[in-house]
């Protein structure tokens, strides 16, 4: 984890842009003495994003499947995929 000052974010962005991108890191950026910022890449960001979203996905389906929503074997699904595929459905 890189922790840096606010001054260091308008001196050294290059070196930070550069540090954030290769190991793919984000860098927290503190204003006098307190957190204030985190600065990640774009590639980053985006895939956090993406695991967010996979996360609720999954957190939604499992609430469904707790609640007693209808839920498939792998079977049921294969064989639905097949007939699918195979125009049958």
């Amino acid at each position: 984890m890189m922790i840096k000052p606010s001054t260091t974010l308008r001196n050294d962005y290059n070196e930070i842009s550069a540090y954030c991108k290769e190991k793919e890191q984000p860098v927290f950026v503190t204003k006098n003495g307190e957190g204030d910022l985190v600065v990640m890449s774009i590639d980053l960001y985006e895939k956090r994003e993406e695991m967010l979203d996979l996360r609720e996905k999954l957190l939604e389906a499992e609430m469904h499947r707790i609640s007693g929503a209808k839920t498939y074997s792998i079977d049921e699904v294969s064989t639905r995929l097949r007939g699918l595929i195979n125009g049958e459905l």
